[in-house]
């Protein structure tokens, strides 16, 4: 059974469009869910990430899309970013190591700057299609942040700052985080840009006095997202 978080949870994804998305909609209009959240990184582990996680007795919960489901993003993400208003330039991955954007994220929310580092990293990859995994790339965008370029740029050399990614993805494993955007509260789960209305309905139900809460027969389907769909998910 996974355990009870009381604090509410987002594992966000800088590879992932649907968590960019979703990052987006929040950002703009949920500011202050935004700030109740807490932020953790879900990323594909590389060969050391993975000894550390076998190690721990744990096994990372998401297997690679295939190529038809990966042709369906494409599409999908087209729809909604036209419905948005937003132009997508897709990035090209050689040989990513997801280590190197995501660790460097734990540098820049200890410098109090996590989420203009979320906002950049998502910039630089849908905005301008650049490759976040390239060091050159993450040290430019922590320089125009104020943040010591080499620090996180080179946070995946950081023994430090890979157990604290093996903590982040020990939490994916705890949680069942089997793709992104996924967002936990107590026993409650929601995976999926689609899901994101109903997790924020979800806080408004636990934040409501007693007396305004719905019937139990009155919130059917609240707090679910167990289907096999697609549910604007994604790794």
């Amino acid at each position: 059974m996974p355990k009870k978080n009381a604090i509410p949870r987002c594992y966000f994804n800088l590879r992932s469009p649907y968590s960019w998305l979703a990052y987006r909609e929040l950002t703009a209009h949920h500011p202050e869910v935004v700030a109740r959240l807490e932020w953790v990184p879900f990323f594909e582990p590389d060969a050391l990430s993975t000894r550390l996680l076998t190690e721990a007795g744990a096994a990372f919960p998401y297997s690679e899309m295939s190529r038809e489901k990966n042709r369906y993003v494409l599409q999908d993400v087209g729809r909604l970013t036209k419905e948005r208003g937003l132009t997508v330039t897709w990035p090209v991955d050689r040989a990513p190591v997801w280590e190197v954007p995501h660790l460097g994220y734990f540098v820049a929310a200890r410098e109090g700057r996590g989420h203009d580092y979320i906002a950049a990293c998502y910039r630089a990859r849908f905005g301008e299609g650049r490759d976040i995994c390239d060091r050159a790339t993450v040290a430019d965008l922590a320089d125009g942040l104020g943040l010591d370029p080499r620090e996180v740029a080179e946070a995946s050399d950081d023994p430090k700052l890979r157990e604290e990614g093996l903590r982040a993805l020990l939490g994916v494993c705890t949680d069942g985080a089997f793709g992104v955007p996924f967002f936990v509260h107590g026993y409650t789960r929601f995976w999926g840009l689609d899901r994101l209305d109903a997790f924020l309905a979800h806080l408004r139900t636990k934040d409501a006095p007693a007396a305004s809460v719905p019937r139990p027969d009155a919130a059917v389907g609240l707090g679910r997202s167990v289907d096999d769909g697609h549910a604007g998910g994604c790794g």
